[in-house]
């Protein structure tokens, strides 16, 4: 094995350092460019807040539900005796006053039943004669025995005889008039029925529905079948809705209504809560209760069965503080929030309080102060869905409550985008 040369140990000549260095140097000015560029970016855009400015307006409170129209009166017309619709005299639409006729029933079956009752009447009212006459000659008979028997003429067996005979005569004669009274009942009934072959209208008012025809057979066996529907007044209308239980506490009498209507869309119609039932309706485990509402219909526009979108005016202010309902939801991180202000009593830390303090009936709103949000303690009153009443605090008119964050600036580290910035080494 040959030993190295010692002149291939020996370090490269000073010459070959002087080439590699500026390889070298250009290596570390690259190192430095890709850490400068990777690395996190500490100087944070400044929020955009999204804010609202408290004003002074209107705020009406308002409850929603669904019902419908109906008259304030409408009967059911139907027939008490079963037989062949015979004429109608009524249809939809007609108006018609109370005892007028609007249809007649075939009342030959009924004619002939009051004639058979009348002759029973007339049969028992013979019977009511023939048994008095039988009862008179009974009578004097038994005064004859009394008469023979005081003479010792007859035996005391045969006046007790007569005497039985004549009270069975009187007997026959009560008998008899119970008859007369029994056919006079039946007479009555073949009358009445007879006059229910007229069906009439039971009221003043427009016929809604028919639902019989010239022809059709009604039978009234079990129920009396409904003939006509009529409706007392279209005129003055009600609209029966359901309310929610959440709801129904805020409502009371005369209170302002108004609704709309799909037949007539963009129009809005006026009227007043008549009362609150105390009935509940449970469907699906849901309590609602009815609260009925007077409505004016004069120019029967209106029809009953129309589906009405009704909305309860529960409370109205006019020329109030309000702010956005956002406002209210609206919490800042805790990195975004200024310190509290013990100078400025308006500005109240609230870092380890709810958004609402219930006791308190108060809450707390989050306003932009020298670019920094700080918080505001405030009592709320009325809302819309939209805007809540400011009933006092330390909000005033014309500052700005933040409703939300966006853009950059949360606090988070972002990485910088565009092409490399240039810097000093």
């Amino acid at each position: 094995m040959s030993t190295p040369d010692p002149i291939d140990i020996l370090p490269p000549p000073r010459s070959a350092w002087r080439r590699r260095a500026p390889l070298l140097a250009a290596l570390a000015v690259l190192a430095a460019a890709a850490f400068w560029w990777w690395q996190p970016d500490r100087t944070a855009a400044a929020p955009a807040y999204v804010t609202a400015e408290a004003e002074r307006g209107a705020i009406v409170a308002r409850v929603t539900a669904t019902g419908t129209l109906s008259a304030l009166v409408t009967v059911d017309v139907g027939s008490q005796v079963s037989g062949r619709i015979q004429a109608l005299y009524a249809d939809y639409n007609a108006q018609v006053t109370e005892g007028q006729v609007i249809a007649k029933i075939d009342p030959t079956l009924f004619e002939t039943q009051v004639a058979s009752a009348r002759a029973n009447v007339r049969a028992a009212e013979a019977g009511v004669l023939r048994a008095t006459v039988q009862a008179a000659d009974a009578q004097r008979q038994a005064q004859r025995a009394d008469e023979l028997f005081e003479r010792k003429l007859i035996a005391q067996s045969e006046r007790d005889t007569v005497r039985a005979t004549a009270q069975a005569a009187s007997a026959d004669v009560a008998a008899a008039e119970g008859q007369l009274a029994q056919a006079r009942a039946a007479l009555a009934q073949a009358e009445a029925n007879l006059h229910y072959t007229d069906i009439v209208s039971p009221t003043d008012g427009i016929v809604i529905s028919r639902s019989v025809n010239v022809g059709q057979t009604v039978a009234a066996s079990l129920q009396a079948p409904v003939l006509f529907q009529i409706a007392q007044d279209l005129r003055q209308m009600q609209v029966n809705t359901n309310v929610a239980e959440a709801d129904v506490g805020r409502l009371g009498a005369d209170m302002p209504v108004y609704f709309t209507v799909d037949a007539w869309p963009g129009e809005r119609f006026a009227g007043h809560v008549r009362q609150i039932r105390h009935a509940p309706q449970v469907l699906q485990n849901v309590v609602t209760y009815d609260a009925v509402i007077d409505v004016d219909n004069a120019d029967l526009r209106l029809k009953p069965g129309m589906t009405a979108n009704v909305t309860f005016v529960v409370a109205e202010r006019d020329d109030v503080l309000r702010i956005p309902n956002a406002a209210l939801r609206f919490r800042p991180p805790a990195t975004l929030q200024a310190p509290a202000d013990d100078r400025d009593p308006r500005r109240v830390s609230t870092s380890a309080r709810p958004a609402v303090d219930e006791t308190a009936g108060t809450t707390t709103v989050w306003v932009l102060d020298d670019g920094q949000p700080r918080p505001r303690r405030i009592r709320t009153g009325i809302t819309d869905g939209s805007y809540t009443e400011v009933l006092d605090g330390a909000l005033q008119p014309g500052e700005r409550v933040l409703t939300g964050v966006g853009g950059a600036g949360s606090g988070a580290a972002t990485r910088r985008d565009g092409p490399p910035r240039m810097r000093m080494l």
